[in-house]
């Protein structure tokens, strides 16, 4: 063997052996998707007449996030509104990251003329979701666009590649500018009733081309404000396969309830006539039924839409709830990992801890209020994250919402419930009201493990399913019903409980669940983002 002795090539051999080292780095990590988004006021005519709407890139709804499970995705968004503005991500876990979320209890907003690069990671995540403006009532005016996140190559997906894959964007709209639906908020009233249903921001004429014999997958958000919509398309079969992240067994719908901020993929075939077909949406629970419909228009096409618009059901509650009973995961297929989703067996673990969460409605000094456990959520000065991290005081008090219904009136306050990292929760949603809600955490998927009317017991838990229960990130609860879920608290960080009627959760209808270590390890909780912005009581600290 010949010794290398000389300076010059032990120098020459050690930078070789650095710059190996440096490329097994950079090709070993995830890799990196950048966009970069400019928010501006602009003119949209939804409904036919100019409204003002928040417009991403000049687009209205946005732009698509496009990724693959563990992508990292660098989005740089410059604020051109005359005021604060913040995004957030419905269904993206943020793992160990919630300085990202991008809502006020974590993330101050974008001062008006500012930029803000958000440095998210889609971490051992698959699936459809979409993203959103968190503050005031930006959701109102728009800002909202489809986030779509795909399986890594060697990981199988229990279907075969589809034709296409198309993001749905469907909610409420408001012909009334979004500022003074929040004045009418401000001023202690409830909202009115919306004025339509858009599908991908128009309320008819979206076209989806489909090739005769092809199958699509369609992706489908509920991105309105309140109601639960219902989605069909004339002469189809649609077979569900993915909800917020997880595939589900294979069922078929002749049409599917979508709850306010849930997302569902399906399959259907274009295997009918050659002919255009209706694709409808309408409202579901309400007295007055907004319908809109989009174009399902065959390649080799012979007819333009025809025919009655296909109904839907209206007010049958009992027919929804024995459609989301019916929805359940499919324990034969992989996750984001090469292994089967079953093989985490929640049904197992022992509960250290039962929450349950009542929602009121209440009138507070004259005005319209919304509560979670008698506690109306009051925004700080200083977004709480910070607040925590920086340990400052008297911004937020960890345990000022209980765990179960205390039978105090309506109050206003920071509310923010502590738990432990690791601990394994049981969550019951209770309504004793006469409308349907609906519910996310952020942070995190959990099992929906129970629903039923009536009001929760121990004894209800003897109809709990424990082997392959959905799970998701956003719920619904029925009228005068009650929804269990289980949940592992593996992520520690500052995050956002809500009521996805946005009203309601301006309105106090949301707290913050603080999972917390006292390790203090990188390896629980990323350190502050050095480009983090700080206002508040945090105002001229530093990251570093």
């Amino acid at each position: 063997m010949k010794l290398i002795n000389k300076p010059s090539q032990l120098r020459a051999l050690f930078c070789s052996i650095l710059l190996l080292l440096e490329f097994a780095f950079v090709a070993a990590e995830d890799p990196y998707r950048f966009f970069d988004w400019t928010i501006t006021y602009g003119d949209i005519y939804p409904l036919g007449v100019k409204q003002q709407g928040i417009l991403i890139n000049g687009q209205f709804p946005g732009p698509e996030i496009y990724s693959v499970t563990n992508d990292n995705l660098i989005i740089n968004v410059h604020n051109n509104l005359t005021e604060p503005f913040l995004l957030s991500w419905n269904g993206v876990q943020q793992r160990r990251n919630s300085y990202q979320d991008g809502v006020y209890g974590t993330t101050c907003p974008i001062p008006p003329g500012k930029n803000f690069t958000y440095t998210l990671q889609v971490k051992d995540q698959i699936g459809s979701f979409f993203y959103f403006p968190s503050l005031a009532f930006h959701k109102a005016a728009g800002g909202f666009g489809a986030i779509k996140i795909l399986s890594r190559p060697r990981i199988p997906v229990p279907f075969p590649d589809p034709a296409g894959d198309f993001s749905l964007l469907i909610g409420d709209w408001y012909q009334i500018n979004h500022k003074k639906l929040q004045s009418v908020l401000d001023f202690g009233h409830k909202l009115p009733f919306p004025q339509a249903v858009l599908i991908n921001g128009r309320p008819s004429g979206t076209t989806f081309t489909a090739i005769q014999g092809k199958t699509y997958r369609l992706r489908i958000s509920n991105v309105g404000l309140q109601n639960t919509l219902n989605f069909r398309i004339q002469g189809h079969d649609m077979k569900l396969v993915e909800v917020e992240g997880t595939h589900t067994i294979q069922t078929t719908y002749s049409s599917l309830d979508v709850h306010v901020g849930q997302s569902y993929s399906v399959l259907i075939t274009a295997d009918q006539a050659p002919k255009d077909y209706y694709i409808v949406v309408s409202t579901r629970f309400t007295n007055k039924i907004l319908t809109s419909t989009a174009i399902l228009h065959y390649s080799n096409s012979l007819q333009s839409v025809s025919g009655p618009i296909l109904g839907g059901p209206t007010t049958q509650i009992d027919w929804s709830i024995k459609q989301a009973r019916s929805i359940r995961t499919n324990l034969t297929a992989s996750g984001p990992r090469p292994n089967p989703q079953g093989s985490y067996h929640y049904g197992l673990i022992n509960i250290s801890r039962t929450i349950t969460l009542v929602s009121s409605a209440a009138q507070v000094n004259g005005k319209q209020r919304y509560a979670v456990n008698s506690v109306s959520f009051r925004p700080a000065d200083t977004p709480l994250k910070l607040a925590d991290y920086f340990n400052i005081g008297r911004v937020f008090q960890v345990g000022s919402i209980p765990d179960s219904p205390s039978g105090r009136p309506m109050y206003l306050d920071t509310s923010v419930m502590g738990a432990d990292f690791r601990a394994f929760v049981e969550i019951v949603f209770q309504n004793h009201e006469n409308i349907i809600q609906s519910w996310h955490i952020d942070g995190y998927s959990f099992w929906v493990v129970g629903m039923d009317g009536g009001v929760w017991t121990p004894n209800s838990r003897n109809q709990y399913n424990l082997r392959d229960a959905v799970s998701r990130s956003t719920t619904q609860v029925y009228p005068k019903s009650w929804t269990a879920i289980y949940m592992a608290l593996d992520n520690v960080g500052m995050w956002n409980v809500r009521s996805e009627f946005w009203a309601r959760q301006y309105l106090g209808q949301q707290f913050y669940l603080r999972v917390y270590s006292p390790v203090g390890s990188i390896r629980d909780e990323y350190p502050i983002p050095k480009n983090a912005i700080l206002c508040g009581k945090v105002a001229g600290r530093t990251t570093r």
